[in-house]
């Protein structure tokens, strides 16, 4: 049997981790000889499935032209000389430099991964510039699939691609949600154990952010939100679990406050998430711009409610009112006004608390996900194997739109 050769494609190793390791294996388990590239990092070899090839190629992120072209000729080498089926990329510079290179190396199916949308953060010529970065990447990709329905309608409608040559897998996310590890009958257990390590108490109402602390996720109005909340309700934690040094764009003042607050409490990164998820009373991503928000549907698979960003991305991940709340981006009331609500209506919480894990469990569940990712690898394999020849075995374009007729 032939072996379908894939290379997943990404700027930094976190993101492998993150997503892409279980997802490797599992295609192994069926038939793929996987290759990892992404910028060196000797500790990645420790979480990569041992039949994984891992090639390291340096990747800066941000602009750097020079070193970009680099990477886009080494990738290109390597590429024409692997000659996979597929290529799979995702985060903005990978990318790029893999839609370039993939398509001069020829391969056949070239699968953008569009976890978020850059240039919706910024404004003016900034916004101009990474929308056309964006557009490149896109005409260059033979399939795009994001990782949200809210990310596939506004790429319509901003006309990075069409409906013909995109989708969303089964429900969205990146990778679902592993429930043996966000297992909801060790919430009790987990809950006491972390609130006992940062001297919460029981009785402490408990509002939780996982992520970077930064501008783009809407910290500033998470810190002015809590400035109100914590005054009026003073029973209140904010818990911040993610690194503190990621503090870009955030006021100094906002910052100075939060750091005297012995009710804001900084966890610093941890790879126990589902321990810290399960801590708090109520999740809030305030995000001003997502791909989807995995770290909502975690929290809800720890029956926690949720609060987000009426953004595409984590209305995807939630249902309104239903497992949690939608607030107005950048709006520090509208997020008060909804912390607010959960406060003073414990059993709403509950309600949600319950919702949340049935929603995750029938929407998100890693492994369902999984049976979807490789059914549509294998459409994507054997659309592209019977594109290459046309009746007299003459190769014919390889820019396929691979979802046609579908």
């Amino acid at each position: 049997m032939t072996r379908k050769k894939i290379c997943f494609i990404t700027t930094t190793s976190i993101t492998i981790k993150s997503f892409l390791t279980g997802q490797m294996a599992f295609l192994k388990e069926h038939g793929y000889d996987i290759t990892a590239v992404c910028a060196k990092d000797d500790s990645l070899l420790n979480d990569l499935p041992p039949t994984v090839t891992y090639m390291p190629l340096k990747m800066k992120r941000g602009i750097d032209g020079p070193s970009a072209v680099l990477s886009i000729f080494f990738l290109y080498r390597f590429l024409k000389k692997e000659k996979f089926d597929i290529v799979q990329y995702s985060t903005p510079n990978a990318s790029l430099y893999a839609a370039i290179a993939s398509r001069l190396a020829k391969v056949p199916v070239r699968l953008y991964c569009q976890w978020g949308i850059r240039y919706t953060g910024f404004n003016g010529w900034k916004r101009k510039l990474f929308k056309s970065i964006e557009k490149v990447t896109c005409s260059l990709s033979t399939c795009i699939e994001p990782d949200s329905y809210g990310n596939l309608k506004f790429s319509h409608q901003e006309g990075l691609y069409t409906p013909s040559k995109s989708r969303v897998i089964w429900n969205g996310s990146a990778n679902g949600v592993d429930l043996s590890k966000f297992d909801i009958l060790k919430k009790e257990a987990w809950r006491q154990e972390i609130r006992m390590k940062n001297n919460i108490s029981e009785n402490d109402f408990v509002l939780g952010f996982i992520g970077r602390l930064d501008k783009d996720k809407g910290i500033n109005e998470l810190f002015t939100a809590y400035k109100s909340i914590s005054a009026r309700y003073p029973g209140t934690k904010l818990l911040l679990v993610g690194p503190k040094d990621n503090s870009g764009g955030l006021h100094a003042r906002l910052l100075e406050w939060a750091g005297k607050n012995e009710s804001v409490i900084y966890s610093g990164f941890t790879t126990e998430v589902e321990k810290y998820a399960a801590a708090m009373d109520v999740f809030i991503l305030p995000s001003y711009r997502e791909g989807f928000g995995s770290v909502v549907i975690e929290a809800e698979a720890m029956g926690i409610p949720v609060i987000v960003t009426d953004i595409p991305g984590p209305t995807d991940a939630m249902q309104e009112n239903h497992t949690g709340v939608l607030v107005q981006k950048g709006c520090s009331q509208s997020l008060v006004n909804a912390i607010e609500t959960l406060i003073i209506n414990p059993d709403l919480c509950a309600r949600m608390s319950k919702n949340a894990n049935k929603f995750v469990r029938e929407h998100f569940e890693q492994k369902k996900l999984w049976n979807y990712i490789l059914e549509d690898r294998e459409m994507l394999y054997k659309k592209s194997s019977s594109s290459k020849e046309d009746s007299n075995g003459h190769t014919q374009s390889q820019s396929v739109d691979h979802y046609g007729g579908l």
